[in-house]
């Protein structure tokens, strides 16, 4: 699925979020620094663009894995006109079982994938494995508003400008309702926090962005 619509998704986001999506990314970003990784994997990398605005803070290395390989590709031609190619690597890679040592990576970022996962509990084993003692997980995830009126807002906005919207630049109409409907039923909030607990992670936070349509968690290994 992913695969289908990699040409014009990175338009697609911009459209859909009116460009706050990079807001978004820059607030991981900055949490994350404050951190300082050396070695970060980011799951879900799709075209790169979190492994891109990662590379800003300099870390030695990110290590971006997608299982869609025309993501991957159109990621590693965006790095390539970056010059970042000797900070960052893309490559296809299973969250399920990722291709790393245990204790490897000091930091582990996800940006919109949590909700694609097909086994989150199995995914958040592999990242507790791969992450070193006292490593930090960071995920952007979509979220949905407490607020009555906020809530009847964003349906609002899902069932009409989002629908308009790829009905009008999409011809996979499929993909994109499956991704609105997957934004509707992911356990956010205090759910997807006790799944982090159940799973290990200690020191589990959520912050609502934009009105709660978005969320950032944080979570650390212990």
């Amino acid at each position: 699925m992913f695969d289908g619509i990699s040409g014009n998704y990175d338009m697609m986001n911009t459209l859909f979020t009116f460009g706050i999506d990079k807001i978004w990314r820059k607030k991981l970003v900055k949490k994350l620094s404050t951190f300082k990784p050396k070695k970060i994997l980011d799951i879900a990398t799709g075209t790169g663009d979190l492994a891109i605005e990662i590379a800003k803070i300099k870390p030695e290395r990110i290590i971006g894995i997608d299982i869609s390989k025309k993501m991957i590709s159109i990621g590693n031609m965006k790095i390539k006109k970056l010059k970042y190619e000797k900070i960052i690597k893309l490559s296809e890679g299973d969250c399920e079982k990722i291709p790393f040592p245990t204790n490897y990576f000091d930091a582990v970022t996800i940006s919109f994938g949590v909700r694609n996962f097909e086994n989150i509990d199995k995914c958040l084993i592999e990242i507790f494995r791969v992450l070193k003692k006292g490593g930090n997980l960071l995920i952007l995830e979509t979220s949905i508003p407490k607020s009555k009126f906020l809530f009847f807002c964003y349906i609002f906005y899902l069932k009409t400008i989002y629908a308009l919207i790829y009905n009008l630049f999409s011809s996979d109409r499929i993909a994109y309702k499956y991704l609105k409907d997957s934004s509707l039923v992911f356990p956010n909030g205090k759910k997807f926090n006790n799944i982090l607990i159940k799973n290990g992670f200690i020191n589990v936070k959520n912050k609502p962005l934009t009105f709660g349509v978005t969320s950032l968690y944080f979570a650390k290994k212990p």
